[in-house]
């Protein structure tokens, strides 16, 4: 028994520390691009849409994170049947906010390096505003994807037999089955259609990556001097982003496929899949702090400024 709850309070810590670390660097990177927003007219497409991711993994880390660390410490039933409802839907929107915003990262970025004269150029964001739109439309697009849940989530409380020595602070209530098949469809389009732009932008990428590398190989032969773009170096950081996302998207839909057809319950993978759901959002931000070096340069300026 004492084992046991050693092993909750380890598991409970880990959450803290992991959603906390997250937090952290998350608001960082946000500050960060808030501070540089009006430094370059050229990249405020990506850094509006960067920032939006970034503020998308806040609501998963809060939404997700501290109420599962609250729960896994011990502490359950802290949340009434709107809260749980609120705490639940925010998951599901979140989720689908950063399928749909690392989708449209990797298409402007492929836009943003491509030639002049190619296709790709011409669905350039000619203004950053114009990011604004279909970030709008991504909210109410998960929102209405995730309005099935409005009506089945509940607090555990009302369970409390069931649910007695549980980590778990809210439950899904049986609903129409016919229902929920629709809204799961819609979410199984929403996320393929993603990932298939994704595919294809980040394909695009590594190719305009690869002849750009040759381009460098030929001017050090040359022996001339050669400085890579800034638009070459966000790329690869975009690239790496999204190899992290879906390293974590799809190892986490495997453990959870082999969890749902598997008849034997497995405590070790359930908890690998409960971190690899805050994986992305945990690790984002610090691919994205590498990428902008000089992120405490921006906050000494900021600090001087004030003082």
């Amino acid at each position: 028994m004492n084992q046991k709850m050693g092993l909750k309070l380890l598991k409970g810590l880990v959450f803290l520390l992991l959603t906390g670390l997250g937090i952290f660097g998350n608001v960082s990177v946000f500050v960060h691009y808030m501070c540089n927003i009006g430094e370059s007219t050229e990249k405020k497409s990506v850094q509006f849409i960067l920032i939006h991711v970034v503020f998308t993994n806040i609501i998963m880390l809060l939404s997700k994170g501290l109420p599962r660390t609250i729960a896994t410490l011990g502490l359950r039933n802290f949340l009434d049947d709107l809260n749980c409802m609120s705490v639940i839907y925010l998951q599901r929107v979140s989720r689908g906010l950063s399928i749909c915003t690392s989708s449209l990262l990797t298409v402007v970025q492929a836009s943003t390096i491509s030639p002049r004269a190619s296709l790709w150029r011409r669905i350039k964001p000619r203004s950053a505003w114009r990011i604004l739109p279909l970030l709008l439309f991504f909210w109410i697009l998960n929102s209405f994807i995730s309005m099935n849940l409005l009506n089945s989530i509940r607090n555990t409380s009302l369970l409390g037999s069931q649910f007695g020595g549980s980590e778990h602070y809210c439950y899904f209530l049986p609903g129409s089955q016919k229902i929920n098949s629709i809204f799961l469809t819609f979410m199984a389009m929403r996320d393929t259609l993603s990932q298939s732009v994704m595919a294809v932008s980040s394909g695009y990428m590594v190719f305009l990556l690869y002849k750009h590398h040759q381009h460098v190989l030929y001017f050090r032969n040359s022996k001339f001097l050669y400085k890579t773009p800034a638009e070459m170096k966000a790329a690869h950081s975009v690239l790496l982003l999204m190899l992290c996302f879906l390293f974590f998207y799809w190892t986490e839909c495997l453990i959870s496929l082999y969890l749902t057809i598997s008849s034997q319950s497995n405590s070790i993978l359930v908890i690998i899949q409960e971190f690899l759901t805050l994986g992305y959002a945990i690790l984002s931000p610090f691919v994205l702090i590498h990428r902008a070096g000089h992120l405490a340069a921006c906050w000494l300026a900021h600090w001087r400024e004030r003082h």
